[in-house]
């Protein structure tokens, strides 16, 4: 007596085996569990870029709605990596689209830490389009560089107040750091990561 073998439920399979059913038969809740496991990371890219936290979790669920069409049509290798990818770009789309709508074409770009550090943001006047892509685009990337440049510690306490919105006391717990070392690092982290910024050949003003 041969028996029929059950097809295997979404969480037994990997990134790789839930791409390749997905694309064959196109069933939603596979995609949806392959989604789920990186949608921190997707959360954590969208927060990077857009405030408040209600719009990062919007362009998430944006996101997704795309994967059900995109995911169906093009073959993906490293899954995480694209994803990371996508979901930047897709925070660049919403940037650029804010662009086109905002009054007197202003482009205002709300770093992570715009509560205290407008002069991290950039404030441009529309002119050529692609040109304005670019500026967006250039401006992104340094500020990743430049919290990749600062010191450890300067960079953790930084990602904790801003990122994660952790408070004083909670920093120090976390990383071990007084609470005077904690507002050090964050003060000097904040003047170094807008003298990078400011320096940054690759980011045109």
């Amino acid at each position: 007596m041969f028996f029929k073998r059950r097809p295997k439920l979404p969480a037994e399979l990997s990134d790789e085996e839930l791409l390749v059913r997905y694309r064959l038969e196109g069933a939603v809740a596979d995609l949806g569990v392959l989604y789920e496991r990186h949608m921190p990371l997707v959360f954590a890219v969208c927060r990077k870029y857009l405030r408040p936290d209600e719009d990062a979790q919007d362009a998430v669920m944006q996101l997704f709605e795309k994967l059900i069409d995109t995911l169906r049509r093009h073959e993906v290798g490293n899954f995480p990596a694209w994803l990371q990818a996508t979901a930047r770009n897709h925070c660049l789309m919403i940037l650029r689209a804010r662009q086109r709508a905002g009054p007197d074409g202003a482009l205002v770009l709300h770093f992570p830490d715009a509560a205290d550090m407008e002069s991290a943001g950039v404030l441009h006047q529309a002119g050529d389009a692609t040109e304005d892509e670019e500026l967006t685009e250039a401006r992104l990337q340094a500020l990743e560089h430049a919290l990749a440049e600062l010191p450890e510690g300067q960079r953790r306490c930084l990602e904790l107040f801003y990122l994660e919105k952790k408070c004083y006391r909670d920093i120090a717990e976390l990383t071990g750091f007084d609470l005077g070392l904690v507002k050090s690092h964050l003060q000097n982290g904040k003047r170094n990561l807008k003298r990078y910024l400011d320096s940054a050949p690759n980011a045109a003003r």
